[in-house]
């Protein structure tokens, strides 16, 4: 079916090529430009796949995230430079193959193998679609030990799924000639090109290896309503209006167990116990945060004062200020918090609640 087509495909080839390049680029075009970056990765590697007719294999495998180059060609036959004229004779012995670079931090072989296996029928003899001819036989060649090892035993897994004998090729690569320009790259060429590959599994490459899903962040920002209802009146006016709750009559003022404490908004940690101190002011006072990455200090001139601000960095809650009347044998500072922008964690509930990382950090110095 293919030989059929070859000369209407090089006639009409550039024609639909030149539609085509006036027209948002493909998937696969982007893919390989990008690809030009990644290639100069030393963790590179390479495998070769024959899948019956080059063109779809080809195609197939530039949709899959963390394929960075391919080309198609004539591997392991028995003469040197052959053209394609030559490998469709059945003389050369070579079969049409698909060299496919890939990085393995982004995609593992093992998944490429069962990749391929879609696209084939394992235990058909020098056919695959509408294609017949031993150039167009099955077959997986590697270049390292390594790599055959893992293609033999991943063949030989997926040959559990079948009732026949697998006829795919596990062995070394002998040799790889590429063949002519316009076999490259053929189906972005003509989209509507002869393949003996279901449209459908092209799709289902691209959503094969999505990217990692990015990790929820641990701690949030909530939404103001959602705070409304959470937190008490109090709470509330604090941390989002930019309220005082009065001295000496708060929670925390005079807490003296061991233990941590964590923004009310968000529950990330804030301030650890061995840095509270008694100050006599009357609100919760901290010689320094956990980590000043934690805040955001900003300056406050409410009030006919200046003043330093300090909010949450996540949760963007208004915690209290910040003056230079603390311990000098603790920095100087003093963090004079709102026990209403807080919430006290007992060092013997922290493993409990989540929060036995920062066990260490209650260790007296």
């Amino acid at each position: 079916m293919k030989n059929i087509l070859i000369v209407l495909g090089i006639v009409l080839g550039i024609a639909v090529f030149a539609t085509s390049c006036g027209n948002a680029k493909s998937k696969s075009t982007e893919i390989k430009k990008e690809n030009e970056i990644i290639m100069d990765n030393k963790n590179v590697k390479e495998i070769y796949f024959a899948g019956g007719c080059f063109w779809g294999t080809e195609h197939f495998f530039q949709q899959i995230r963390g394929v960075v180059g391919t080309e198609v060609g004539y591997a392991n036959g028995n003469t040197q430079n052959p053209t394609y004229e030559e490998v469709v004779s059945h003389t050369t012995g070579f079969a049409e193959t698909v060299k496919v670079k890939y990085d393995p931090e982004q995609v593992d072989l093992k998944l490429l193998i069962d990749l391929y296996f879609k696209t084939i029928d394992p235990t058909s003899k020098d056919q695959q679609g509408n294609d017949r001819g031993n150039q167009y036989r099955t077959g997986i060649y590697s270049t390292d030990k390594e790599t055959e090892a893992v293609v033999k035993a991943e063949v030989e897994k997926l040959a559990k799924n079948y009732n026949k004998p697998i006829l795919v090729e596990t062995i070394p690569l002998k040799n790889f000639y590429k063949a002519e320009d316009y076999h490259q790259d053929y189906l972005d060429k003509n989209p509507g090109g002869y393949c003996h590959i279901e449209p459908g599994l092209f799709e289902m490459a691209k959503k094969a290896n999505p990217l990692p899903a990015t990790p929820k962040a641990a701690y949030q920002k909530q939404d103001k309503k959602v705070l409304k209802e959470k937190l008490t009146a109090e709470q509330y006016n604090v941390t989002q209006e930019n309220g005082t709750e009065r001295p000496f009559q708060n929670e925390y003022w005079n807490e003296t167990r061991e233990g941590i404490y964590v923004d009310i908004t968000t529950g990330e940690p804030l301030f650890v116990s061995t840095d509270k101190f008694e100050s006599g002011c009357g609100w919760p006072s901290f010689s320094k945060p956990i980590t000043k990455s934690l805040i955001d200090e900003k300056l406050d001139r409410t009030h006919g004062m200046d003043r330093v601000e300090v909010r949450s960095k996540t949760g963007d809650a208004h915690l209290g200020h910040v003056f230079t009347d603390g311990p000098q044998d603790k920095g100087g500072l003093r963090y004079c918090i709102n026990s209403a922008s807080l919430k006290f964690i007992p060092k013997a509930e922290m493993e409990k609640k989540g929060y036995g990382k920062y066990l260490p950090l209650l260790d007296k110095k």
